[in-house]
């Protein structure tokens, strides 16, 4: 009974639930505050403003992944979340996955920041991130018909959302591709929940190439 419970507190997606929690709890701030597409509101909560990390902000590369533009901005991110992480939690383990959001969102920002212009936010970056990290279990479980079908479900719904990128004028594509990089290479650095033993040397050399290009993103962005 108890080792039931147990494996129901972890198989419970809590933390994506948190995560939802605090951007609903963000946006409604800002719409009471001025509303969630003001500039100088936007700003406010965090927002990222090329300018302002140059300026010494950092922060601004973590805090947009919980400021969104607009209902419909969070309703669309915040389904998307929802099913996302019902399906990647509980296979990677609640610490894992927020590592993964958070770099994966973090990552996104920094592309965004690097050849990106404009105020930009929003967890989509971070949401990409998850659609990276599905590939790795997909590798991971590939001989199962499931995972593998829903891997080519979300790599092909990850291009035809790039391609709308493309055309769609406001949409910060920089950031969904950085997300969805990042996403990929730190879920194979920190790896599964269960005991699936990663290649020391694939761990080693996509750790080294997420540290490599988190560099040379921030690089590129503080000398435009």
């Amino acid at each position: 009974m108890i080792r039931q419970k147990i494996r129901r507190i972890n198989n419970y997606p809590w933390v994506t639930y948190l995560l939802l929690f605090v951007m609903i709890v963000i946006y409604l701030l800002m719409t009471v505050s001025g509303g969630s597409e003001n500039v100088f509101n936007l700003l406010k909560f965090g927002a990222q403003s090329n300018q302002l990390v140059r300026d010494g902000q950092w922060w601004r590369l973590i805090t947009p992944i919980f400021v969104h533009i607009g209902f419909q901005h969070i309703l669309i991110n915040g389904i998307t979340l929802y099913y996302l992480g019902k399906l990647i939690e509980p296979i990677v383990g609640h610490l894992r996955y927020f590592i993964i959001f958070m770099v994966s969102g973090v990552c996104g920002n920094l592309m965004s920041f690097a050849l990106g212009n404009g105020i930009s936010a929003g967890s989509s970056t971070a949401i990409f991130g998850l659609f990276g990290a599905f590939l790795m279990i997909a590798f991971q479980y590939r001989g199962n018909d499931f995972v593998r079908s829903t891997a080519k479900t979300f790599v092909l719904f990850v291009v035809i959302n790039l391609v709308f990128d493309i055309f769609t004028p406001g949409i910060d594509i920089y950031g969904h591709i950085g997300g969805f990089i990042g996403g990929y290479l730190v879920s194979f650095v920190v790896g599964l929940r269960q005991n699936i033993n990663l290649n020391k040397i694939m761990r080693l050399f996509y750790a080294t190439a997420l540290i490599i290009g988190i560099i040379i993103m921030y690089y590129l962005g503080s000398v435009r």
